[in-house]
């Protein structure tokens, strides 16, 4: 497949070989534009890429001529009960922020979970949200590199958080179609803050719909309105599976859908 055939940056994650991020790099490098780094944990702090991997990622990135995307780790929280649990949270987001620097980052996708028991209503998950966000984004020169991602709540609830910080949006198209929400409403909204869309499919024969399997899973009529987004969508969308069958099937439709 040519990285020129879309009018967006094609991506898929550090993780479709059973292998590290860098051999994944080397295999993947010359066929996308730009590949999302997993970096799910961060503990213990031995897991993260150390300095040395870093700067073999950023000279691969020179000579593929690709770029990255970073997905922040999802073994914290941000709007965890405990207060020490949120600290920690944010040291170790501003940690791996300055760990991958050196890369130009395209952004840096953040988890921001929901725990209320009842949606939409829990006082105190707002109050978790906005205070470890402000304490993150503090630090940070350019909030905007943080791109909140759609999870399996009405992507509502965080609109008044990304309102006042300024940050950006990942969506992803998966959980959308998963959980049923629309994707044209959020890219209406939020086109000019959108550098990332997660693609991948949904098998609505497994009960829970199982996602991050090949597009092709996906029945058709759920993936109109993606499709129409994508037509409008010049940043990066990341094909989000792990593994090559996925991939290579993934390929195959987006081939046929666009050709």
């Amino acid at each position: 497949m040519n990285k020129n055939l879309f009018d967006f940056k094609l991506s898929t994650t550090s993780f479709i070989y059973p292998d590290n991020i860098i051999p994944n790099v080397k295999k993947l490098g010359s066929v996308f534009d730009e590949i999302e780094l997993l970096i799910f944990e961060s503990m213990p702090l031995k897991v993260l890429p150390s300095v040395q991997e870093i700067q073999e990622l950023k000279y691969l990135a020179d000579e593929f001529g690709l770029t990255y995307n970073v997905h922040l780790p999802v073994d914290i929280s941000l709007t965890a009960v405990s207060k020490s649990q949120r600290d920690q949270a944010v040291e170790i987001i501003l940690n791996v922020l300055d760990l991958v620097s050196p890369l130009d980052v395209t952004t840096h996708t953040l988890h921001l979970e929901y725990q209320g028991i009842n949606i939409g209503i829990d006082k105190d998950w707002y109050k978790r949200g906005f205070d470890a966000m402000g304490k993150l984004v503090q630090s940070m020169e350019k909030p905007d590199i943080i791109s909140l991602e759609t999870l399996d709540y009405p992507f509502e609830l965080v609109e008044p958080i990304i309102d006042k910080y300024d940050l950006s949006v990942c969506v992803d198209a998966g959980h959308l179609i998963k959980y049923g929400y629309s994707i044209k409403s959020i890219f209406e909204k939020y086109h000019d803050k959108i550098p990332l869309i997660h693609l991948h499919g949904v098998d609505f024969s497994k009960t829970p719909p199982r996602d991050h399997v090949s597009l092709d899973k996906t029945p058709g009529d759920k993936l109109v309105d993606t499709f129409e987004v994508l037509k409008k969508f010049h940043g990066v969308v990341s094909l989000e599976v792990f593994n090559k069958k996925d991939l290579v099937s993934s390929l195959a439709w987006l081939d046929t859908l666009f050709s």
